[in-house]
């Protein structure tokens, strides 16, 4: 994630006014990040409380239902227990009348693990949709994917989230995911709750998980429970604030029981409780107040002050509990409807197209205009199924929307509230709800509106791919194969497939070995296309290391108007860090009229065109600004094409005389294994040209961070699995494209002017 979206500020609170000193030298965790005004009206999204006018005051039915409304996902690293958690959920809401595990004898799967791969796999692929009820209060819930491989789904459904439930896992605790996570909900400035999962494996510690949380993830943090034992003894938690022991019994923990702390738990809560207090203290101006003046908080200030610290994500409040022995989930329900925002709380803006995308307040309630977005698609049995987030106004079965991109009007013939994979119709859908509709043509992203409003949202971030492979169908003539290609490229925008002009092969390209493996599964159990797998490509780029200067004249004589553009300037390496969003810059400092203002723009279609293809390698060129100074044109030869085509070919002279490098991706890869096997992985790391970042020893069992080439990485799930016999695990995720080394260069040159010979 580039740094500019980051802005990190310590502190905060009254006292900052009358004691800032005294309370920064204390020394707690408390960065706090806060997107500038600029950087969140550019993601879409602003917090705070929505001004209304009192001439244009919504239904009181219309607040009463946002009051009771919350919208939520479930984020986690992968087999942290999210589905799980998500299971209960809907079991103790009453949505599902049994609970299914996720890898469970009886072969029937979690609710929300509805494709058969998931469920053959264990692991989430899809986020899936739902809603229920705990007591008066309406939940829209989505459970995410914790593999690195399907982090779109992660970032879309952050997109269009007011709160989270970020899960941690008891033992492994902060994890390569759970960072990515942690970034993509600052991205979309979605306040979260942690919970702490499975609280009965062996190694179970929570200390640690919160010294995580505030050290790691930059995060103030403190507990709202104790609990009442650990590992295989864990029976229940004490509420600090309450000072009551509360334990789960009867059939599935359906029976939440309160009663009095436990005589040997009595110091560890009051010592909870002032921990909380004190972190409170330094994101809260009340909290503040109180510490200052040494007054112990009520309940209800205690309750008010991590609400108000939790939606402003200065502090996330830590519950714990063990999903897969139903325990603590109740809780977690009550904790996720006391602190997390409703929909009202949250400001979203969108840009008017038609005053200049001048940025506007998004009104969150039904009497207004529609303004809706298309988060996420899917291919029905009824045709593709696309999710909407209605943002303000009412969405009714049979009223026309406003497609904002193509301009079109699109008729809404069905309106579905999803569960899982089934869905239940409806005749409207008011602000602040998430549905889906039939039959409507667009793209991940797009906005609709009633046609009253020219506005866009925002979209998402999407990252792009790390590795491709060629796909070959076996059966040539099959017609499902392109059909497959597109349907799985609309779904989902990191996964692309394009036809290579030289192999004619169809390559395509996702974030992982796993995203690929699994769409290539798809195509064969959904479309009876049985392909075969070329050898992972990595996507390589190129780049510049050094300023080059260019003067380059284009001429081409062939009767009549020729050709004619000269074109003058020089080209230098941009930092990758600065410009991570986008990874090059065209600069016009052409002066005195020398290159005619109409060609411009075409000098920079050129400049476009040549980042398209190294020559080293073929691949894209990333990270070069492209400084025009100067030109010539002639008044009758000179035109678009003529200045394109010399752009063109002056940058592609420039970047041979730049000390050209190849780049490649960089992984940060953390594996867990058991302390024996320690050295075998560390020697297996070194062998694949790694860097270890760092070891951490948890009990019998060592977590390792290296960053590694991803070009090096293909095949170690198998070489870990029988160096460790079988007990050792990793996650991958792209952490940046890095140069590769000298030999390795030369070697990726000669290798690509060999098939371009054989190409011939």
């Amino acid at each position: 994630m580039a740094a500019s979206l980051l802005f990190p500020r310590l502190g905060a609170g009254a006292y900052a006014r009358t004691a800032a000193s005294m309370l920064r030298s204390a020394g707690t965790a408390t960065a706090a990040f806060k997107s500038t005004p600029l950087t969140a009206a550019l993601l879409g999204r602003r917090w705070g409380s929505t001004a209304l006018n009192t001439a244009d005051k919504p239904d009181a039915k219309d607040i009463e239902r946002l009051d009771r409304l919350r919208n939520i996902g479930i984020s986690a690293h992968i087999d942290s227990g999210k589905t799980t958690v998500t299971e209960r959920i809907l079991y103790y809401t009453g949505r599902i009348n049994e609970i299914h595990e996720v890898r469970g004898k009886d072969n029937v799967g979690a609710t929300m693990d509805w494709m058969e791969l998931e469920r053959e796999k264990g692991i989430t692929i899809q986020s899936a949709a739902t809603y229920a009820q705990w007591g008066n209060t309406n939940l829209n819930i989505i459970d995410t994917p914790g593999h690195v491989d399907f982090t779109i789904e992660v970032e879309r459904a952050l997109r269009v989230l007011d709160g989270a439930v970020l899960v941690l896992c008891s033992v492994s605790g902060v994890q390569s995911q759970t960072i990515t996570v942690d970034r993509q909900m600052r991205r979309y400035n979605v306040p979260r709750i942690s919970f702490i999962n499975k609280m009965d494996r062996a190694g179970a510690n929570p200390a640690r998980i919160i010294d995580q949380i505030r050290n790691k993830l930059k995060m103030p943090a403190a507990a709202l429970q104790v609990p009442i034992g650990a590992e295989d003894a864990f029976q229940g938690v004490v509420d600090i604030i309450t000072k009551k022991a509360i334990y789960n019994r009867g059939v599935r923990g359906g029976d939440v029981v309160y009663e009095e702390v436990p005589e040997n738990l009595v110091e560890a809560v009051n010592t909870a409780r002032s921990e909380l207090f004190t972190t409170l203290a330094e994101v809260d101006d009340e909290m503040g107040e109180l510490f200052i003046e040494e007054k112990e908080p009520t309940n209800e200030q205690l309750y008010a002050a991590i609400r108000r610290a939790t939606i402003a994500r200065r502090f996330t409040p830590v519950l714990m509990g063990s999903a897969i022995k139903d325990k603590g989930i109740q809780t977690l329900l009550d904790s996720v409807v006391r602190y997390l925002p409703k929909s009202t709380e949250v400001t979203n803006t969108m840009l008017d197209i038609d005053d200049n995308e001048a940025i506007v307040d998004v009104v969150p309630y039904s009497h207004k205009p529609f303004v809706g977005l298309a988060f996420k698609l899917e291919e029905g049995k009824y045709g593709q199924l696309t999710y909407i987030r209605v943002y303000q106004g009412r969405l009714e079965k049979g009223q026309f929307a406003h497609h904002v991109k193509t301009g079109k009007r699109v008729k809404v013939s069905r309106l579905v509230r999803m569960h899982s994979n089934s869905m239940e119709d409806v005749d409207s859908i008011g602000a602040g709800e998430i549905c889906a509709l039939f039959g409507i043509d667009c793209a991940s992203g797009d906005t609709f509106t009633d046609g009253t409003l020219n506005c866009s949202m925002s979209t998402m971030f999407v990252p792009d791919p790390v590795i491709s492979l060629s796909l070959t169908p076996k059966d040539k003539n099959s017609p499902n194969f392109s059909k497959a290609l597109n349907r799985f490229q609309r779904e989902d925008p990191t996964f692309r497939s394009h036809v290579d002009p030289e192999s004619k092969q169809t390559i395509i390209s996702g974030m992982g070995e796993l995203h690929l493996d699994i769409y290539v599964e798809r195509m064969r159990r959904e479309y009876n296309v049985d392909c075969v797998t070329g050898k992972p490509q990595v996507a390589f780029r190129e780049t510049s290391t050094r300023r080059s200067e260019f003067n380059y004249t284009h001429k081409k004589q062939s009767g009549g108007a020729g050709q004619f553009g000269r074109v003058a300037g020089y080209i230098e390496p941009i930092d990758p860090e600065e410009h991570a969003e986008q990874q090059y810059e065209f600069v016009n400092n052409v002066v005195g009229g020398n290159i005619p203002s109409q060609y411009i723009a075409a000098c920079e279609k050129g400049y476009m065109d040549g980042l398209k293809e190294g020559f080293m390698v073929g691949h894209p060129i990333v990270g070069v600004r492209m400084v025009l100074k100067d030109g010539a044109a002639h008044s009758v030869d000179s035109s678009e094409l003529a200045f394109r085509t010399a752009t063109f070919h002056a940058f592609r002279e420039a970047m041979k005389t730049s000390s050209p490098r190849i780049l490649e991706p960089v992984m940060t890869v953390e594996i867990s294994v058991p302390v024996e096997f320690q050295g075998n992985v560390l020697g297996s790391l070194n062998k694949r040209k790694g860097m270890i970042i760092d070891t951490e020893t948890q009990e019998d069992y060592c977590v390792i961070v290296a960053e590694v080439p991803l070009n090096n990485m293909f095949g170690y799930s198998t070489e870990l699995r029988s160096a460790t016999q079988g007990k050792g695990e990793f996650s991958m995720e792209y952490k940046r494209h890095s140069p590769v080394m000298q030999s390795v260069q030369e070697e990726l040159i000669k290798e690509y002017q060999k098939k371009q010979s054989e190409n011939k």
